[in-house]
């Protein structure tokens, strides 16, 4: 996984694409084989997965969050099962959000396991069978779509508006995962999240091959006070950009702002430089809820950047407020069928059944 991408992947075809297009080429022919061939553990109970096309965020978390609570909303127990990306454990592990940092289990799942259980485990059918044992009837698996051991019933698959798939080549010589017909082939449903066209190709892409697209956007959600405020706006998140327009958008002057590489964790000279430049310049902190999870596990300052730094908080809001219960509904249907030995039909066109 790339913590930082490189910013000619989100820009037109250029010298380092082509340069990188052989390796690309040979990267895309092997991920592509493994995901049509990859034999997927049969989980005990439905399982919906929350992916992306690329490298970077797209809106996966708020997503998988939506999900939870509309699963919860239809009388549900929903838990959430991620590799934990940055974290150290090694076992299956059920997260405490009272106990683990996220150091120990990646700042992703802290983030998750506020809402809901949520296990990190390396291996996902391990993972699977703790959240079973632990009380949950749906899964909603965080990632993983390309790489995935595990029987999947229906794949979400999310996409930003304005950023699109970038210049649409496989690492290294862009962000695809895998080639972009066997991603498509794969998917239940597409999630096109924000506004912009970028993502409009895909989206044509999608809906010729007979696949449902749905629409969405982040909100704030949050009580603060933005309008005016003149801040430092600090962030290690995939997308910062996004975060700083929203700041913009709810009146806030950005007067300095600091971009760390996502998922990372700040040492003491740098939660340093942070408060001294606040100081300063008369500034607020503000920041993510991602990277606000990520404090309790820094160094004995990083207390101090945690109370001082606002954090402004997004959900997702679906054009169709009642999209998300009838995902949840299918995925538990098609997941009751699989576990009772069912034939499932193929789907017809603009179904959201998953053909993995």
């Amino acid at each position: 996984m790339v913590s930082q991408a490189p910013a000619f992947w989100w820009q037109p075809r250029g010298l380092k694409a082509w340069g990188l297009s052989p390796f690309a080429w040979l990267y895309g022919r092997i991920t592509g084989r493994r995901m049509r061939r990859a034999a997927r553990g049969a989980a005990g109970l439905p399982v919906i997965c929350v992916g992306n096309f690329t490298v970077g965020g797209a809106g996966k978390t708020p997503t998988a969050l939506a999900l939870a609570k509309a699963a919860r909303e239809k009388g549900y127990t929903p838990g959430f099962l991620s590799r934990g990306y940055g974290g150290t454990v090694k076992q299956p592990t059920l997260v405490d959000p009272a106990r683990h940092g996220a150091d120990a289990v990646g700042d992703e799942p802290l983030l998750l396991s506020r809402f809901a259980m949520t296990v990190v485990c390396r291996t996902r059918i391990e993972g699977a069978r703790l959240l079973a044992q632990s009380g949950a009837d749906l899964i909603i698996m965080d990632d993983g779509f390309q790489s995935a051991r595990l029987h999947v019933d229906l794949a979400v698959i999310v996409i930003d508006a304005r950023r699109g798939i970038g210049n649409g080549l496989p690492l290294p010589a862009g962000p695809l995962r895998a080639p972009m017909a066997e991603q498509i082939r794969q998917l239940s449903v597409l999630l096109k999240i924000g506004e912009g066209t970028g993502a409009d190709p895909v989206v044509r892409q999608v809906a010729r091959a007979g696949k449902p697209v749905l629409q969405a956007r982040l909100r704030r959600h949050d009580a603060l006070s933005l309008q005016g405020a003149r801040v430092l706006a600090w962030a290690g998140i995939a997308d910062p950009e996004k975060f700083f327009a929203t700041l913009c958008e709810a009146g806030a002057e950005i007067v300095d702002r600091q971009v760390f590489a996502d998922h990372h964790l700040l040492t003491t000279e740098e939660i340093a430089d942070l408060l001294g430049r606040s100081k300063a310049g008369r500034l607020q902190l503000v920041t993510t809820s991602k990277d606000h999870v990520r404090l309790a596990a820094g160094p004995g300052i990083s207390g101090r950047l945690a109370a001082e730094s606002a954090v402004v908080e997004v959900e997702l809001a679906f054009d169709d407020p009642a999209a998300p219960g009838r995902l949840v509904e299918q995925a538990m249907g098609q997941g009751r069928l699989r576990l009772l030995g069912v034939a499932q039909p193929e789907p017809a066109a603009g179904a959201t059944t998953s053909r993995r």
